[in-house]
């Protein structure tokens, strides 16, 4: 097992589930139960599965969870560029924050 607040990942990860709740607050509000929904699910799912992974008790488990969280991010980055090109992130931001989820 680990120590998840020594993990730089989960501290990462936890980052970019804040700053994702930060910018999804701006979406239109009628995205409430969709994009903003989905999106910040995706970056919480990062950092929970790395934190689930930590927690059992061998590397294959732990493996398997970074590959959910790593899926998670995939999906995280679909949907910050789909809220760019429906002009509720602008290009700069969404780049910024993409490059933070593949620091992860």
């Amino acid at each position: 097992m680990h120590n998840i607040k020594e993990l730089k990942i989960w501290n990462k990860a936890i980052e970019l589930a804040v700053e994702v709740y930060e910018l999804t607050s701006r979406f239109a509000s009628d995205e409430k139960f969709g994009l903003i929904s989905q999106t910040r699910r995706c970056a919480v799912s990062i950092s929970s599965n790395i934190s689930e992974g930590a927690g059992r008790n061998s590397a294959g488990e732990f493996k398997q969870f970074l590959g959910i969280a790593n899926g998670s991010s995939y999906e995280l980055q679909t949907q910050l560029i789909i809220a760019n090109k429906l002009g509720f992130l602008e290009i700069e931001e969404t780049d910024k924050i993409l490059d933070k989820i593949d620091e992860i």
